[in-house]
């Protein structure tokens, strides 16, 4: 039986990735963004409402649906997939489109006007933080794939070494106190593959912890059975975390792995008991929502950059950015969907089945 709470939560977190990005127009973190209009703090903290969470939840899920993937396919059918749907599209994105928003971080930021082709020769040929704000070399968003394709990789040896079903019984015997301490391995293995704050490390521990313990229903009867404390717990700690940002600027290490682990378990808590269920919607954003991934930044920054060159109200660029880079995200994800070569470029699955039945349909005919 599909868990669709799984691609349900996976999907809504990659939606919140339009305001977030939105916001990060204005973040006061020390360091810009593609387009920059100086820092806002109350946007800023709406960000570290969601940033210890969002993408942490993403690999957590990837963990647990890797698990169930193992179950129906062998090991060299999960790597061709990983593969098609991870590695391909990554070097696509790397290639295609974020070049594209670097060339209009360098035309904000120092003011270039050549061309994509000219500034595609200089995205490659420098190197500086990785960040890609100045134009130079960066993943860009698409380190998100980078990184799941390699801890997926790494993972397999894990598996064979450690089986699930000898670990699912140990995890089964965890008392929901020992779950929630989880968050310290989480937190250690952050400095281990630390690149400017993107962690191998941490993220491998996440998808390890998605696969061998939160697939594990019995864990998650036992979360649900505390699920009353464990909210107020929740709340108690972002609300704590959201004032000590805005009045302080905190944002330690240690608090905000353990705030975006105990997010993690109560959302995935609560995912399970509310939006286990299929609509026309969930449907369909669950299969638009990772090429949409793939597109948004890239469409989203070139539309900041024309936003803010044209608006000077604060309320009114945000609400630009942000509905108007989702609205192009789904027409981009719709035409460039339907052409076969940018298809599997942009990681499309829905339209690649329409395509793959009306063909057959066709066939029969």
């Amino acid at each position: 039986m599909r868990k669709h709470y799984i691609d349900n939560l996976r999907s809504m977190t990659i939606l919140l990735l339009f305001p977030v990005h939105s916001f990060m127009v204005w973040n006061d973190f020390g360091t810009k963004f593609y387009i920059w209009q100086g820092e806002n703090k109350l946007l800023s903290t709406l960000i570290v409402l969601v940033n210890p969470w969002f993408m942490p939840l993403l690999f957590v899920l990837a963990g647990m649906s890797a698990r169930y993937a193992l179950e129906k396919r062998s090991r060299r059918d999960f790597v061709r997939q990983r593969i098609r749907k991870l590695l391909i599209p990554f070097l696509c994105g790397l290639l295609f489109l974020v070049p594209f928003q670097t060339l209009y971080a360098r035309k904000f930021f120092y003011g270039y006007e050549g061309g994509l082709v000219g500034h595609w020769k200089y995205f490659f040929t420098h190197l500086t933080d990785f960040s890609g704000y100045d134009g130079a070399f960066t993943p860009g968003h698409l380190w998100f794939i980078l990184f799941l394709f390699i801890i997926s990789m790494l993972s397999l040896a894990v598996f064979r070494l450690i089986p699930y079903q000898g670990a699912a019984k140990r995890a089964e015997k965890l008392p929901v106190p020992c779950v929630i301490l989880l968050f310290i391995p989480v937190w250690l293995m952050y400095y281990l593959g630390n690149f400017g704050g993107f962690s191998i490390g941490k993220n491998l521990a996440l998808f390890l912890l998605g696969y061998y313990f939160l697939s594990n229903d019995i864990v998650l009867d036992k979360l649900e059975k505390n699920i009353r404390w464990l909210t107020v717990l929740w709340i108690s700690a972002t609300v704590s975390s959201e004032a000590l940002y805005y009045k302080y600027s905190y944002y330690g290490d240690l608090w905000v792995n353990f705030i975006g682990w105990l997010s993690v378990l109560v959302l995935l808590v609560l995912g399970r008991k509310f939006l286990n269920n299929r609509t026309k919607f969930t449907e369909y954003f669950n299969e638009a929502s990772y090429p949409v991934y793939i597109l948004h930044q890239s469409i989203l920054t070139a539309l900041a950059y024309y936003i803010v060159g044209i608006c000077n109200v604060m309320w009114i660029q945000v609400i630009c950015i942000g509905f108007g880079s989702f609205g192009l995200s789904i027409a981009a994800y719709h035409i460039l969907g339907h052409i076969p070569i940018v298809r599997e470029m942009i990681g499309c699955s829905t339209i690649n089945r329409k395509h793959e039945r009306t063909k057959n349909e066709r066939t029969k005919t």
